[in-house]
């Protein structure tokens, strides 16, 4: 293929799978399938390491992050981002909208919007490609955190239409409640600390440094604020949809995520419709804001010091009631972390009934000081389950029984442990305890790991209390005689279940390694270990130092790691799975070259010619090997702008060779 030929190529993939995103995430309207998706992406991603030079920042490739940023650079808004009024009171909105019709020439109309309880973007446009995105901050300047929104895939990288040339759009990045829940019942299952809410969860994820890890997280974005486009509409409404033309995702107006209202009733019935409805929507919001539409009126109408006189937001009271708590239970996960639930006489609150409220652990029990039969004050705001938030003492019985945490596992009967620094207790009897097994054994058969067609967790369930499965090695040895005979497991059933076991044994080893359920590697460490060391028998064998060298493996992973791989009976079952034919090596890639056989390279800095994903990629494509920490071993540091000094520093005591971006791609012939 010519220089030409790519860079026509590049430039066609790039608009369709453009076009394919937007359908998909934005108008929820898909041509193509995911797989179909996933092969055109394939073929940009090997163009563009082919062919850097028509590699495009804004590429579609870009989605799934691979960009590491040490230090957010602080930046000046150029258009200040001010906060708005709030009230909780409907007589403040009425007295509100009363003032504007005296300070404002003609009739107004108003604009009702959900407020979204997310975290605050602006990003610019600059001949319809996406060059910054920069948060809220102070409100006069924000932090630039464009290559973690560049994840989002419902932020167009490109527009399409008739969008002006420089201009800004605001909105509101919020994380989705299934996703939320996902990753929280996902830290559970690890024994790690839940995050406490959909908000500050968004936010923190959009200050991490990997952005592969922001890619993985699925958080989503409604932008509705035009800055900088003047003389495209008169009103706010009018531009909102207007800009949904240019390919962004704006609060549709069939469901009445936004209204355009002229009176105080019509305002006021937005406020009650979503008071109710607001549980039903499957994003957090904490009110709804009302706008002047005209941009003229909003510029008569000006600004306090604080915040613009031409809107306001009410916000919803937070959702609260009372109950008495009846007793306590203590549920073990597939770690073994203990967590306490409270049950709870039945409540209504947001719309359901509530009879179970988490604890999270002994700490939080300790501070609460319950006690059984406490009248407790119970939240709804963001959780998996909802949350015991404190306690009415002056209704507590004499002689109430205080909780305490439990000392025995409730399941095995095992004493519990509590390791120095984690909020958890644990139950140590991993072999012997019941909810672990059959926990791991359903980790083993999930979608995103063994992915086994016709299992699951009620399978699992009833084939370890027949005696058919004691650990995930059995799955492979399950015969359809003795299937047969259970109750609901009909032929067809039997021989689908059977179809699916044989069916997994095709999955590709980092997702074997992630099925087998190590404490802390979850699918992104899974992956890179996969990479890192290629094969099981070699992650085995691999020492502290070598584990920690790898990108994103601190010392809690390395030493989950290598505890896992000490206890006989994991290696076994390793032995055990190989020998059924599951896959323990990476697949054997065709190198482009074997010019940096036996290097390890550390990729520092930024980069003029191709990105960080691309020289990485460019290091294994040739025969080395990524590492993330410069020690004795490494061959060579691939230094850019703005590498950090402290491993400069240490290259140069250890004699690592430092080379260029340019001595680099010289080395591999691709100058």
């Amino acid at each position: 293929m010519t220089k030409e030929q790519a860079e026509d190529k590049i430039k066609r993939l790039t608009e369709e799978l453009n076009h394919h995103n937007y359908l998909y995430y934005v108008q929820s309207e898909p041509e193509i399938s995911d797989f179909e998706f996933d092969m055109l992406l394939k073929e940009l991603q090997e163009l563009e390491a082919l062919f850097p030079e028509f590699a495009d920042e804004n590429s579609p490739t870009k989605r799934v992050g691979g960009d590491i940023t040490k230090k957010f650079p602080s930046v000046v808004h150029r258009f200040p981002m001010l906060s708005l009024s709030n009230t909780y009171s409907e007589e403040e909105i009425t007295d509100w909208e009363a003032r504007l019709k005296k300070l404002a020439s003609g009739d107004l109309e108003y604009v009702c919007e959900l407020k979204y309880d997310g975290v605050a973007i602006g990003i610019r446009y600059v001949g319809g490609k996406l060059v910054q995105a920069v948060t809220r901050g102070d409100g006069t300047q924000g932090e630039d955190i464009t290559a973690n929104v560049r994840t989002i895939r419902t932020i167009p990288l490109q527009l399409r239409g008739d969008f002006p040339e420089d201009f800004e759009i605001r909105g509101e990045i919020f994380f989705p409640l299934e996703n939320f829940h996902a990753l929280n019942n996902y830290r559970e299952e690890l024994g790690e600390p839940l995050f406490a809410n959909p908000r500050n969860t968004a936010s923190g994820t959009l200050k991490l440094q990997d952005s592969s890890v922001v890619a993985e997280r699925g958080l989503d974005c409604f932008l509705y604020g035009v800055y900088g486009a003047d003389g495209v509409e008169s009103g706010h409404f009018e531009m909102v949809q207007h800009a949904g033309e240019w390919g962004f995702k704006i609060p549709p107006v069939k469901q009445r995520y936004i209204e355009k209202h002229t009176t105080i009733k019509g305002i006021m019935e937005f406020i009650h419709f979503w008071d109710k409805q607001r549980n039903d929507l499957p994003f957090e919001i904490d009110g709804v804001v009302i706008k002047v539409n005209s941009y003229q009126q909003q510029d008569d109408l000006g600004f306090t010091a604080k915040s613009p006189r031409w809107a306001i937001a009410y916000k919803f009271k937070t959702e609260r009631v009372e109950t008495i708590l009846e007793s306590v239970d203590f549920q073990v996960g597939r770690t073994g972390a203990v967590t306490p639930v409270a049950n709870l006489r039945p409540v209504a609150l947001g719309g359901t009934t509530v009879k179970r409220a988490s604890l999270h652990n002994a700490d939080q029990i300790e501070k609460l000081d319950l006690h059984i039969g406490d009248a407790v004050y119970v939240e709804k705001g963001g959780e998996i389950i909802p949350k015991i938030v404190g306690v009415n003492t002056e209704l507590r019985q004499s002689g109430a029984e205080k909780v305490s945490f439990i000392e025995f596992c409730p399941e095995c009967k095992a004493g519990l442990i509590r390791r120095e620094g984690e909020a958890q207790h644990f139950c140590p009897n991993e072999l012997g305890c019941p909810p672990q097994i059959t926990g791991r054994m359903e980790h083993f058969i999930s979608r995103k790991a063994m992915d086994i067609d016709g299992m699951g967790a009620e399978t699992i369930e009833l084939l370890f209390k027949k005696g058919l499965i004691h650990d995930v090695a059995d799955i492979y040895h399950l015969q359809f005689d003795d299937l047969v005979k259970l109750d609901r497991m009909a032929d067809k059933s039997v021989n689908n279940l059977l179809q699916g076991v044989e069916a997994s044994k095709q999955i590709p080893f980092e997702r074997v390694l992630f099925a087998l359920g190590i404490r802390f590697v979850g699918e992104t460490v899974a992956k890179k270990l996969a990479k890192a060391f290629g094969s099981i028998d070699k992650l085995i064998a691999a020492s502290f130092d070598e584990l920690i060298a790898v990108d994103e493996i601190g010392e809690k992973i390395a030493m989950s790691i290598q505890y896992h791989f000490q206890q006989s009976e994991n290696i076994e079952i390793i032995r055990r799975l190989r020998d059924s034919g599951l896959q323990f090596e990476m697949e054997v890639k065709e190198l482009a070259s074997n010019l940096l056989e036996g290097a390890s390279v550390v990729v520092s800095g930024v980069f003029e010619t191709v990105s960080r994903d691309e020289l990485k990629k460019l290091i294994e494509d040739n025969g080395g090997k990524n590492v993330g920490s410069i020690s004795a071993k490494t061959t060579y540091l691939v230094a850019g702008e703005n590498m950090g000094p402290a491993k400069l520093e240490k290259a140069t005591k250890l004699g690592v060779q430092i080379i260029s971006e340019k001595e680099f791609l010289t080395l591999i012939g691709k100058a």
